[in-house]
C-alpha cells in the first residue's frame, strides 16, 4: 500500500504539486509552512529515515549526500534498507559502479506521485531514463512510500533497487566474442557502407553515448547507443545469422567477397531493429521494418529476452526473412529528377498534381515542345540487388491526343561536355505512350550482375525527334521489381 504523506498542514502543498513535473523551485513558495521535514534537505532526510538509511550510507559514500544538499530541486528513488541488502555485487563493485548506482536513482526537479499522466519518461543523473508510471512505480521498482518532502525536493522509498542497466549497444559488444553477428556489428566501427557514414563519424563527438554516430549501423538504421529512445533489437544467434545471410548473398555480388560479405550481413541485419521498445506478450507476427521489409516471428523461436534501458533485445533461435519480402521493389518517383541532359529547359519542364479519372492524387512531370533529340531526365537508383528486374512505368499522357514513345537505360555516365547519357550497360526499347492510359505499364527488364558503392543512373530518354509533340517525356513513377532466382 503506497503511503501519501499530505498531513493538514502542508496540504496545499500537496495539492499544487498534483502531476507538477517542473525545472524550477517549488519549495520557494512554501517556506512558511510548519511541517519539520522540510526543514532538513534530501540527503538529510533519507539518511536520518529508518526505512532508507542504508541507501543515505551510499549518498556519503559517493558524494551525492553533497549534491542532494544543495540548492535545486531533486527527486530520489530512494531503495528500502531490505532492496539495498539485495542488490548484486556487479551493481557496487567498483567506486565508479557505486556512482552509477546511485545517480541511477536521483532526478533533477520534481516528480510527485499525483499525476494526471500514465507514465513520465524521467531522465535520471545516470543519463539513463526510466519510466514513472502511474505514480506508483519507476520501472520495476514498486513505490511503497510516496512524496516525502524536503527543503530541495522529495523522495520516494521503493521496494527495489534501480540498479542502471546496459544498453542495446552496450549488450552487443559484450556478446561479441560469442556472437557471430554482434562481431560484425562492431565492425561497423571502422568500415564505411556509405560515403555520408565517415563524414558522420568525423563530426562524431568523443564519448558521447545518445547522440553518437561512430558506428555505420547507427548512421543507416538507428542509433542503438542512443539512451533517449526505445528500441527493439533481434539478434540472430550463430546458426540462423548463418543460414540468413547465405541465402541472400546471391544478391549481394559486390566487387571482392570481403565486401560481399559486408554488404551481406548489412542488408541481413539492418530490418531487425525497431524505434520502440514491444513487450513479448505485444509482439506482432509480423513486423515491418523502417526499410520497408516483413519480418515474421515465432514466439516459439526466441531463445532469450534481455530487458535493457533503451529498450529490449530477443535472441533469436531462428527468424526467416522470406526473399520475397526481403528483396524490395524500387520506386523512382518521376517528379524526383537527378538532373536533366540539358539545363535550359525549365520553361518546358511540368511538376503536376493531378487526379486520375478515380480522383487519386499523383505528382509527376513532363517535358514538352523542347526540340532537343533524345533529351534526358536522370535519375538514380540506390541499393539494388544482382539479379534480374522486371520494370514498370506509370506514365500519363493526358494532354496529348497522340502517342509518343520514350525509353528507359540503366549505368553510364553523363557526358561533362553535352550533358548526355553515355554507355549504359542497359537500354529497354522505345515504348508507347498513349493518351490517358493511367494503368503501370510493363516495359521490360534488365539484369545486374555486379554491386558497387556509386548509386546507379537511371535515364528517361525522349524520342530522336526534334519535333513538338513526339519527343514529350512523362513520368510519374518507375517501379523495378527485383527477380527471385
Amino acid at each position: 500500500m503506497i503511503s501519501i504523506k499530505l498531513n493538514k498542514n502542508y496540504l496545499g502543498l500537496g495539492l499544487l504539486l498534483l502531476g507538477l513535473v517542473s525545472c524550477s523551485e517549488p519549495w520557494e513558495d512554501h517556506a512558511g509552512v510548519n511541517d519539520p521535514n522540510l526543514t532538513l534537505n534530501l540527503s538529510e532526510a533519507i539518511s536520518q529515515n529508518a526505512q532508507t538509511s542504508e541507501f543515505g550510507k551510499l549518498l556519503a559514500e559517493t558524494g551525492y549526500d553533497r549534491v542532494l544538499a544543495g540548492s535545486k530541486t531533486y527527486t530520489v528513488f530512494a531503495p528500502s534498507n531490505e532492496a539495498v541488502a539485495a542488490v548484486s555485487a556487479d551493481a557496487l563493485s567498483t567506486a565508479q559502479a557505486r556512482k552509477q548506482f546511485v545517480a541511477n536513482h536521483i532526478a533533477l526537479t520534481a516528480f510527485s506521485s499525483v499525476t494526471q499522466q500514465d507514465t513520465v519518461v524521467i531522465q535520471m543523473l545516470s543519463d539513463k531514463y526510466l519510466d514513472f508510471i502511474d505514480g506508483s512505480r519507476v520501472a520495476d521498482a514498486r513505490i511503497t512510500d510516496a512524496d516525502n518532502y524536503t527543503s530541495n525536493g522529495l523522495f520516494h522509498i521503493i521496494d527495489k533497487d534501480l540498479a542502471p542497466r546496459k544498453n542495446i549497444w552496450e549488450f552487443i559488444k559484450e556478446r561479441a566474442a560469442t556472437s557471430d553477428m554482434s562481431a560484425y556489428l562492431l565492425e561497423l566501427n571502422e568500415f564505411n557502407l556509405y560515403t555520408r557514414d565517415s563524414v558522420a563519424k568525423a563530426n562524431a563527438i568523443p564519448g558521447m553515448q545518445a547522440d553518437s554516430l561512430s558506428n555505420s549501423y547507427f548512421t543507416n538504421v538507428y542509433n542503438l547507443n542512443n539512451e533517449k529512445n526505445k528500441y527493439t533489437f533481434f539478434l540472430l544467434d550463430n546458426e540462423s545469422f548463418s543460414e540468413e545471410t547465405d541465402r541472400l548473398r546471391p544478391y549481394m555480388n559486390w566487387p571482392s567477397e570481403d565486401t560481399t560479405t559486408v554488404y551481406t550481413n548489412y542488408f541481413t541485419t539492418r530490418d531487425l531493429a525497431f524505434h520502440k521498445a514491444i513487450a513479448r506478450e505485444n509482439l506482432p507476427d509480423t513486423l515491418v521494418s523502417r526499410f520497408g521489409v516483413k519480418v515474421p516471428l515465432t514466439e516459439a523461436t526466441i531463445a532469450e529476452e534481455i530487458q535493457l534501458s533503451n529498450g529490449v533485445v530477443y535472441v533469436m533461435s531462428k527468424l526467416e526473412v522470406p526473399l520475397e519480402t526481403r528483396l524490395l521493389t524500387t520506386t523512382i518517383q518521376g517528379e524526383n529528377p537527378f538532373g536533366f541532359s540539358q539545363s535550359d529547359k525549365r520553361a518546358n519542364t511540368f511538376y503536376r498534381e493531378k487526379a486520375d479519372p478515380q480522383g487519386n492524387v499523383f505528382f509527376d512531370i513532363m517535358v514538352q515542345n523542347h526540340r532537343v533529340p533524345r533529351f534526358t531526365i536522370y535519375y538514380t537508383a540506390s541499393n539494388l540487388y544482382t539479379t534480374t528486374y522486371k520494370v514498370y512505368w506509370r506514365a500519363i499522357n493526358d494532354i496529348q491526343t497522340n502517342t509518343f514513345q520514350q525509353r528507359v537505360s540503366f549505368g553510364g555516365f553523363i557526358s561533362p561536355t553535352d550533358g548526355s547519357l553515355q554507355q549504359p550497360f542497359a537500354e529497354l526499347p522505345y515504348t508507347n505512350v498513349e493518351p490517358n492510359t493511367y494503368e503501370e505499364v510493363y516495359i521490360g527488364e534488365f539484369f545486374i550482375d555486379r554491386q558497387g558503392r556509386s548509386a546507379l543512373l537511371v535515364a528517361l530518354q525522349a524520342a530522336n525527334s526534334a519535333a513538338d509533340g513526339v519527343n514529350t517525356l512523362t513520368l510519374d513513377y518507375l517501379k523495378l521489381v527485383p527477380v527471385i532466382k
